[in-house]
């Protein structure tokens, strides 16, 4: 026969456990009169027979079953050999916060930027929970189990978060580059948002944070050029000096080898030519219309230059060449 309990309580020493049943064996039964302990982070719930009969709060309650030591004794020598048929249980369910439960997107979420046109974004972050219906949590969720961990709800709860995230992110954002100052109002959206499907497993979700949404390897490559080119500024004035800077460095190497785009003689004139790139350098960008204003023989003037000075190869001089001349 079973051996009767008398005293009934729970520690968890991982701090994990979200319930605990008492007994979690057939080897014990709880006897008629037996002292059950609730600590300030508890909840227990006593089932008899297979229902639920009451909730206990914290402090010391004492329990009445049917297991009567020697009354029970007798019966189950009777008619049901060792085993009582008087079945009782407390269910012990931790009401403390479970925090830094972690959730993120296992498969990138394919979003319609404003910007960048269709981008795939990844997410990641933490959120907390605690059980708000004992009696909801434990018969939905948990049901018979004899021991119940966060871990065990985390996958599901991860699911639903990234589900009712893809509809925050089409909803409410329209472009990545807002999101930075946006994750704290996101982040609210997404927790009132999911709320009502934690309230249905008799959970209550205490708080919810964006740590990083992120793009792509190569877009985030092409964004650090962008901006990039936007701390650079005036691209013409760039390009400008960058060829003045290329021009001085030739002009003090007048012995430069062909492969590096200078030929041998072109050295020698490039020091002449300096101080006239760099006062083109100075002077405000031509407009459109000037440039489409260029007669074919200035711009033929100009393609011999850009020829003398080894910018252009001499296929690339007879191409623009032949062109040019049949515009005359």
């Amino acid at each position: 026969m079973p051996e009767l309990m008398e005293v009934l309580e729970f520690l968890d020493p991982t701090g994990q456990t979200m319930v605990k049943r008492v007994p979690d064996s057939g080897e014990y039964e709880i006897k008629w009169g037996s002292q059950l302990t609730v600590r300030e982070s508890q909840t227990a719930i006593l089932f008899r027979d297979g229902k639920a009969l009451d909730i206990f709060g914290p402090g010391r309650h004492v329990l009445q079953t049917q297991n009567i030591p020697v009354l029970t004794k007798l019966i189950t020598r009777l008619g049901y050999g060792t085993d009582s048929p008087f079945r009782a249980e407390v269910y012990f369910l931790n009401m403390k916060l479970f925090s830094n439960l972690k959730w993120g997107t296992r498969e990138p979420i394919l979003f319609r930027d404003s910007e960048l046109q269709m981008v795939r974004l990844r997410s990641f972050g933490i959120f907390s929970i605690e059980i708000e219906d004992p009696s909801l949590f434990l018969n939905k969720v948990v049901g018979t189990q004899g021991i119940f961990v966060d871990s065990e709800i985390e996958d599901y709860l991860k699911n639903i978060i990234v589900t009712r995230l893809t509809d925050m992110f089409g909803e409410f954002v329209k472009s990545v580059f807002d999101l930075p100052k946006d994750f704290n109002e996101l982040s609210i959206a997404i927790r009132t948002s999911i709320q009502n499907d934690f309230s249905a497993l008799g959970l209550r979700i205490h708080d919810f944070l964006i740590n990083s949404v992120s793009v792509p390897k190569e877009v985030q490559e092409m964004i650090d050029t962008r901006s990039g080119m936007a701390a650079i500024g005036d691209m013409d004035q760039f390009l400008k000096f960058k060829a003045a800077m290329a021009l001085e460095a030739a002009a003090d190497n007048p012995n430069g080898s062909a492969s590096a785009g200078v030929g041998v003689g072109a050295g020698m004139g490039m020091g002449f030519m300096l101080p006239q790139m760099l006062a083109g350098a100075m002077q405000p960008a031509q407009s459109n219309g000037s440039l489409m204003a260029s007669s074919p023989m200035d711009k033929l003037k100009k393609l011999k230059e850009l020829l003398d000075m080894g910018a252009l190869s001499q296929e690339e001089y007879d191409g623009k060449k032949e062109k040019l001349l049949g515009e005359i």
